[in-house]
């Protein structure tokens, strides 16, 4: 029950049933001040037109002695009850006598035609006019009482036409006052869950999302303490996934340590038993044990390299080279290898603008060396290599095309994955870009100096 209390449903409801209370205080107020409004009037004498019709007759009637006086005295009593009524005596020789808020132009003189004709318009027009004989014996004239038709409206009728604007005032004012406390309650509401949607954009150091204060027990609420513990178990998941990383790292790199010691083992025997006098057959034999171990061999040093690489251990040490040169340098090198196995070697290498890079010397060469390897294992069936420099003004870049079946097909050699990955490790490091062109007709690499294009 006290969670409920807390939530924002409860919250809402209260607001729905304070809006109700005040909407029932406040009929309860109007019904009360139309009630005494209905009283006063009701206890003004604004009677129905027939009441008024047989009292105004009964009154004119009753006059028999001193007809001025009290014809006078009739008019002021009647005044008092409605004062917005108009009166008049037509004595018995037509002559108007006697007047009480007449704005109307009416004749000194009434005859037959004109009293006709009076009556006439007068039926059930408003104002409500009354006509009586005064006295009994109708000898002394009539009396004229006009009174607008409104007085006669309900009390209810008067009351919205003296008071309707101020009571429709009043009710859109409490209106407006649920609107503008429902409006705050969801601003909140928008608020906080806005704040809860900045705060899974925002990363920390570790790039994971920052824990939130915790304000309030309510649905927010308990959505914020279940983000929060979300964003404590990554964090302990992270923390447990970089311990086992570190654990694969150091596992893989004693592993590797460990495999080259039988390795080198291997590499002296086979070199002992090439030495004995063996058939052709055995040559051979050797010849592929030999090649076998020098394969072993590269890909134990790239599975090292890209431990080490990923752990950040890896020694780098970036210099001003004369990246031309070493490029000539690294294909000179690899030049008998290539010729060796038969492959058209072309080489274009012009100078740079700007021939120095800022790189380390020993990575370039690690990234040309792994790159020919790629070529000489994966791309025998070309038989060609090409490796060129090109310097325009957006970019200096060295270009290595081959002549195979592309990367997308099927080598008969293994491990050129981790290879690649060592190669653009080292290119992101050293802030360099590269790029890949492969089709079934050969492939293109791309290595771009980075920062010649972003200036």
């Amino acid at each position: 029950m006290k969670q409920f209390f807390r939530s924002l449903l409860a919250k809402y409801m209260l607001i729905i049933l304070t809006a109700i209370f005040i909407v029932q205080i406040a009929y309860l107020v109007i019904a009360f001040f139309m009630v005494k409004i209905d009283h006063h009037i009701e206890n003004s004498n604004n009677k129905s037109p027939e009441v008024v019709e047989a009292n105004w007759h009964r009154a004119a009637n009753s006059i028999e002695k001193d007809i001025n006086k009290n014809i006078f005295s009739l008019f002021d009593n009647w005044k008092e009850k409605y004062p917005e009524a108009t009166m008049f005596w037509i004595d018995q020789n037509g002559v108007l006598s006697e007047k009480v808020n007449v704005k109307r132009q009416f004749p000194n003189k009434w005859d037959s035609s004109y009293t006709a004709k009076f009556m006439k318009e007068s039926y059930a027009n408003d104002p409500f006019t009354v006509i009586a004989f005064v006295g009994k014996d109708n000898f002394h004239g009539f009396v004229v009482i006009q009174i607008p038709r409104k007085t006669f409206n309900p009390p209810m009728v008067k009351v919205n036409e003296k008071y309707g604007t101020m009571l429709s005032i009043v009710m859109l004012a409490i209106i407006i006052l649920f609107i503008a406390i429902s409006f705050i309650f969801f601003r909140g509401i928008r608020k906080r869950l806005l704040h809860l949607q900045g705060a899974m954009t925002i990363r920390d150091v570790d790039q994971l999302p920052i824990e939130i204060d915790l304000k309030k027990k309510d649905e927010i609420g308990q959505l914020e303490q279940t983000f929060n513990q979300m964003v404590i178990e990554l964090r302990e998941s992270k923390q447990r996934e970089k311990k086992e990383e570190q654990l694969r790292r150091e596992l893989i790199a004693n592993l590797s340590h460990d495999l080259r010691t039988p390795l080198t083992k291997i590499r002296a025997q086979t070199y002992t038993i090439s030495k004995e006098k063996l058939s052709q057959e055995g040559i051979n034999a050797v010849k592929g044990l030999e090649k076998s171990v020098l394969n072993i061999d590269h890909l134990i040093e790239n599975l090292m390299s890209y431990t080490l690489l990923m752990a950040s251990k890896y020694n780098f040490d970036p210099l001003e080279v004369d990246v031309v040169r070493q490029v000539r340098e690294c294909i000179a090198s690899w030049y008998p290898v290539f010729e060796k196995e038969g492959f058209t070697i072309d080489v274009e290498l012009q100078s740079f603008n700007n021939h120095q890079w800022h790189v380390d010397p020993i990575w370039l060469e690690r990234i040309l060396d792994n790159l020919f390897q790629n070529v000489l294992r994966h791309a025998k069936d070309g038989l060609f290599i090409k490796v060129k420099t090109v310097s325009t003004t957006q970019y200096d870049a060295i270009f290595i095309t081959d002549h195979g079946r592309g990367m997308n097909n099927q080598s008969n050699e293994k491990g050129a994955g981790i290879g690649l990955s060592i190669v653009d490790l080292m290119i992101k490091n050293m802030d360099l870009e590269w790029d890949i062109q492969s089709t079934i007709d050969g492939t293109t690499i791309t290595i771009m100096n980075n920062n010649k294009i972003r200036t």
